[in-house]
């Protein structure tokens, strides 16, 4: 079973923006697919087991984003 869950981000630009936060989001345990949307300012997780909101935070704001939290999906606990 996988776990979607989309969050916004917050402060993305360009195209350089949307690799940082793809890489700090893809080095998190568990995720299996990332992809983010400079567009729509939102990042979709897929993860193997659900994926606590704070620690999608965290890798957001480690790339120099904010993640203003999940727009829709299962965050985990």
């Amino acid at each position: 079973m996988s776990y979607t869950a989309t969050y916004a981000v917050k402060g993305m630009t360009c195209d350089h923006c949307v690799r940082a936060v793809e890489a700090e989001l893809s080095a998190v345990p568990g995720v299996t697919a990332v992809e983010v949307d400079l567009a729509s300012a939102t990042a979709v997780i897929t993860s193997k087991d659900p994926i606590e909101a704070q620690i999608v935070r965290e890798a957001v704001e480690e790339a120099g984003y904010e993640s203003s939290g999940v727009v829709e999906g299962d965050p985990g606990s």
